[in-house]
């Protein structure tokens, strides 16, 4: 099977950790024998950008030697058409939630790229979502969860006396982790310091910031800390939160995403019902105060990279068996009789 993955982010020189987990996928499904070619671009929000890479997507397609197409985010897609392959979108979040501007509320374009990303998931082939929660966005039509998988060789405990060593962090702090950048609108870092802040007089505490670390020194944060806080305003599937699970690090986190079904259950972490720096606090005491790590990897096996290739590949079966089905109905007859098109059954997912 030949795939063109179509993606808005990709890891580069200039932008390291992006995307890695469509990287990651991308890497996984070589492994196990899909030939994928990789098309990556940048919208920054300007139409050039699209209509620059949509032309070069197009001339990619035009030898029609893919099986199918695969797009990552739903804006990602408007640079499949028109494609007579098969189209395979994975939604993860924003695209169906919207972007947050700096004064905390949606912006304007967000509609836009919300109303794009649901006529996209009208004329897919299949549809995957990261998170059961984000499907409530999708017009009516079936789907698959599908979270992003997470490398449980690389995510793993490790000594937290070694892991401070290794990054010169305090022996005697109580660290909690951010495991974003400041400067990211969505994970809302002033409600992440004012919690800690509130516990300063309870513990010698420190937030510590991971924004741009190399994604390999992750495990070693969060073997590190104390706590990861997750404060974002909406997510998908948080791979931080399930990285954390994989290195046993508790989690606070509000109720975003399905962060609710990955650490609800697990003593030592907190889902917090309101978005308050003095509720975030209020968790945060609760894990200090227990003083231990959890017992989260076992929670995350089903993630395993491998297991999800496995169902990704089953999608990509379904996507090509409905548009061969679909063709071989709709072929027309061998015959010198002028024939019209009128009476040809329409696929469903082109309408």
């Amino acid at each position: 099977m030949r795939v063109l993955m179509i993606t808005s982010e990709w890891p580069t020189s200039e932008h390291v950790n992006s995307g890695l987990f469509v990287a990651r996928q991308v890497e996984f499904l070589r492994r196990a024998g899909v030939d994928v070619d990789v098309f990556h671009f940048r919208g920054a929000r300007k139409l050039s950008n699209y209509l620059r890479a949509r032309r070069m997507a197009q001339a990619t397609l035009a030898d029609g030697s893919y099986d199918l197409v695969h797009a990552q985010w739903g804006q990602s897609a408007l640079l499949a058409f028109p494609t007579r392959k098969p189209l395979i979108v994975t939604f993860r979040g924003s695209d169906l939630e919207g972007v947050i501007g700096t004064n905390g509320k949606y912006l304007a374009w967000s509609y836009v790229l919300r109303a794009i990303s649901k006529r996209m998931a009208r004329l897919a082939d299949q549809v995957v979502v990261v998170s059961e929660r984000i499907a409530r966005h999708l017009p009516e039509r079936p789907y698959h969860v599908v979270p992003a998988g997470i490398d449980l060789e690389l995510f793993a405990p490790m000594s937290q006396k070694e892991a401070r060593l290794r990054l010169c962090l305090p022996q005697e702090k109580a660290l909690v982790l951010f495991a974003a950048s400041p400067q990211n609108l969505v994970k809302r870092y002033d409600l992440a310091r004012d919690a800690v802040e509130r516990l300063a007089g309870e513990w010698i505490i420190e937030l510590v910031v991971a924004s741009d670390v190399p994604h390999s020194q992750m495990p070693v944060y969060m073997s590190a800390c104390d706590v990861l806080l997750l404060t974002s305003v909406h997510e998908g599937s948080p791979n931080v939160v399930k990285e954390a699970l994989a290195c046993n690090l508790p989690v606070v986190s509000v109720d975003v995403g399905d962060v609710r079904e990955r650490i609800g259950s697990i003593e030592g972490c907190v889902v917090c019902a309101e978005d308050t720096a003095d509720a975030l606090a209020a968790g945060l005491r609760q894990v200090l105060r227990r003083q231990q790590r959890i017992e989260g990897r076992k929670s995350v096996c089903d993630l395993d990279e491998t297991v999800l290739t496995r169902r990704i590949i089953s999608i990509y079966d379904q996507a090509v068996k409905q548009n061969e089905e679909w063709l071989s109905r709709n072929a027309l007859p061998c015959s010198n009789e002028t024939v019209t098109l009128d009476g040809l059954e329409p696929n469903p997912s082109r309408k």
